[in-house]
């Protein structure tokens, strides 16, 4: 697979040119917080630059007292600081069989990162939201046609809804720095929302209105895009994407590493939840068969990722070997076997198949 990846500058692996998609190479992680430069890139549309000195976000719709804000007084704010994981939901489309539509990211569109910001629910109480409203909708200064079907008629901006309930939770954050520094370009300069819990698409770049209804946003990337079926009466309903599920990764080995037999392999990756916890994550080297405990490297922290390790002595036989991760959950929830399909071509959130060749001892494979 490796030589299939076409390489950015930066290491990043290229999805997508125009607009610019790139994927961190899962094999490089790490550390618990993903260097910025390392840090997978999601874009919809071309990165709009907007000067900070002119730069203004307004906040409005339902609420008593509308405003806006410009970019030096956002920052004089009372700000919060957490680190939250940021999973595209299309992460590891390329292991859906067959072949879907779409970026082919693999394991790499998932990054752990410090989020320094004003809390959402410091200006929804400035702007005294209505008590009717029952979403915030983020609109972005991002804007373009969409490629995907159903296209729309014309130009629209990137707009995603919270629900009021996530919406007021302290943890979501008008971002200005990653990892300790201001948002790079990529990430929406100046200002971006984190929606920690939720998939990536929830935190939308290049901010510029926060806009409470009264009635669910019907927009193209809240229903056409971002939607999955549900079936509550037995009746096909579209419904937003929006917690993540359950999910973990291996990092190392890579898919296709040729590894030496009868050696200690340390196989590590990472682990992560929407709004609950990680407390387990099991390691099978036999394609399913059998499971063993891997060890956390991180403690459970809610909104981040946990990394952890399985300790591994590859066969002396060699060949073709499958090595799988499962992950539980504090509310005893366990990854699925296989990809919901009533998802499309997202949330794939079943344990990956990650094929690995063992050397013969002449140092071929079998």
């Amino acid at each position: 697979m490796e030589n299939q990846r076409t390489r950015h500058a930066g290491g990043l692996i290229i999805r997508q040119k125009e607009p610019t998609n790139l994927e961190t190479p899962f094999d490089r992680v790490a550390s618990f917080l993903t260097p910025t430069e390392l840090f997978y890139i999601r874009n919809h549309f071309p990165a709009p630059k907007l000067d900070p000195a002119s730069y203004q976000l307004r906040i409005d719709g339902a609420v008593g007292n509308p405003f806006c804000l410009s970019y030096r007084e956002l920052r004089d704010m009372p700000s919060d600081t957490r680190v939250a994981v940021l999973e595209c939901a299309g992460n590891s489309r390329a292991f859906l069989v067959p072949q879907v539509e779409g970026a082919q990211w693999e394991l790499g569109a998932v990054g752990n990162a410090e989020w320094t910001g004003v809390p959402l629910a410091a200006l929804l109480e400035r702007a005294d939201i209505e008590s009717d409203a029952c979403e915030i909708v983020l609109e972005g200064a991002d804007h373009g046609t969409p490629k995907e079907k159903p296209v729309p008629p014309g130009t629209i901006s990137y707009a995603r809804s919270l629900p009021r309930d996530k919406a007021i939770q302290r943890e979501v954050l008008i971002a200005y720095q990653m990892n300790g520094r201001d948002l790079p370009l990529d990430h929406g300069y100046p200002v971006r929302a984190i929606v920690p819990g939720h998939y990536g698409m929830a935190s939308v770049k290049w901010l510029r209105r926060i806009h409470a209804v009264r009635e669910p946003f019907q927009g193209y990337w809240q229903t056409s895009d971002y939607g999955y079926w549900d079936y509550p009466d037995g009746t096909p309903v579209r419904r937003a994407l929006g917690e993540m599920k359950l999910k973990s990764e291996i990092a190392r080995p890579s898919v296709y590493e040729t590894l030496e037999p009868n050696q200690l392999y340390t196989v590590s990756g990472a682990a992560w939840a929407g709004e609950t916890d990680v407390t387990e994550v099991a390691v099978s080297t036999d394609g399913g068969q059998t499971w063993g405990h891997a060890e956390f490297l991180d403690p459970a922290r809610r909104h981040t990722w946990r990394r952890w390790e399985f300790a591994w002595v590859t066969p002396k036989k060699a060949g073709q070997y499958t090595l799988l991760a499962r992950a539980k959950d504090a509310e005893g929830g366990i990854q699925p076997d296989q990809h919901d399909e009533n998802y499309g071509s997202y949330v794939i959130n079943h344990p990956l198949p990650i094929e690995v060749f063992v050397a013969a001892e002449n140092g071929g494979k079998s």
